[in-house]
């Protein structure tokens, strides 16, 4: 599936609730989300499978999983069971603050998930507490450890360099690459809803903070997942260090996705409101037929890339915040 610019359209990202069980500053409001109606807004499990079935056929190979917290919606692992099991699909990962991830590790693994990313942008408790408002960081490090130790190694560790806020934690949130054959990637800030009120660190003084302790990064020629992410090695170091910056150094020229948000909107670039509200199709008792050619219709219509850095607001950008779009 090709949209209108020749690009290979191969890789969703779902969310399957915009609900989570931490607060991050940059991305949640305080006190939550409201509960009224949420439940029937958000696409049943047999319409996301329906869907990634259609998707499928379409040319859709890899599938991310995310919220909101993906792992506090009821039986996701059945859900991810269901996904990998459609032909065509040939890799399903999920995004989670890993708060959930001790006590769901062996679910997790036995669902057959390929691979495992972890959001974590400090290893203090204080700061942890200040960026998330809860104070869950032992619950994240112990989850970690859980799947480690069952050998699941499939791990990125995701980390949101912000001025003011982490950037004396940057090596030593390395030390994962160190120590364990993971990836830890440093991911440039969306100007988003609530992280448009933070500053990002760019890779640049990333790299030189890391440099400065553990030597010279090397570029990594591995593939590790889907996306972007440019990679490097460092001397001694079992994994990688990776970055993700969508701003600084643009890749929509390369972009291969598109997300499907919990309400069944179907979003087509990360700042614009272009989509179209499957939801509301399929509860239409639309056929297989004409969701397809929909669909088909709809990527085809990609935009060729997101404008965040000028000056403006473009009057097409989506209001709609991080928990809400998925990442």
């Amino acid at each position: 599936m090709f949209d209108q610019y020749g690009r290979k359209i191969d890789y969703m990202r779902i969310s399957v609730t915009d609900r989570c069980n931490l607060r991050c500053k940059y991305c949640m409001p305080e006190d939550g989300i409201s509960s009224v109606g949420c439940h029937e807004e958000m696409l049943t499990y047999e319409e996301l499978v329906r869907l990634c079935r259609l998707f499928a056929g379409l040319g859709i190979k890899k599938i991310k999983i995310t919220g909101g917290e993906p792992l506090v919606r009821l039986d996701v692992c059945t859900l991810i069971r269901q996904i990998k099991a459609i032909e065509g699909i040939e890799q399903v990962t999920i995004t989670t603050n890993g708060v959930l991830l001790e006590q769901m590790a062996d679910e997790l693994i036995a669902s057959g998930i390929d691979g495992i990313n972890i959001s974590l942008d400090t290893l203090r408790e204080e700061k942890f507490a200040q960026i998330t408002r809860r104070n869950r960081l032992n619950d994240v490090l112990r989850g970690i450890d859980a799947l480690l130790e069952k050998g699941f190694s499939r791990i990125k560790i995701n980390c949101v360099p912000l001025v003011g806020v982490n950037e004396d934690q940057i090596a030593e949130l390395a030390l994962f690459a160190k120590k364990h054959p993971i990836a830890i990637r440093f991911i440039e800030l969306m100007p988003i809803g609530y992280g448009t009120e933070y500053m990002a660190i760019h890779r640049d003084e990333v790299m030189e903070k890391i440099e400065a302790v553990y030597g010279k990064l090397s570029p990594s020629k591995d593939q590790l997942g889907n996306g972007p992410a440019q990679y490097y090695s460092l001397k001694h170091f079992k994994g990688r260090i990776g970055f993700i910056d969508a701003i600084e150094h643009k890749f929509c020229a390369d972009c291969n996705r598109v997300r499907l948000m919990a309400n069944g909107f179907l979003k087509l670039c990360l700042q614009y409101n272009f989509g179209i509200d499957l939801k509301e199709v399929i509860r239409s008792d639309a056929s297989d037929v004409y969701l397809k050619k929909l669909i088909e219709k709809n990527i085809y219509r990609k935009p060729q890339e997101h404008h965040f850095c000028e000056i403006g607001k473009d009057a097409a950008s989506d209001d709609r915040k991080m928990f809400q779009v998925g990442g």
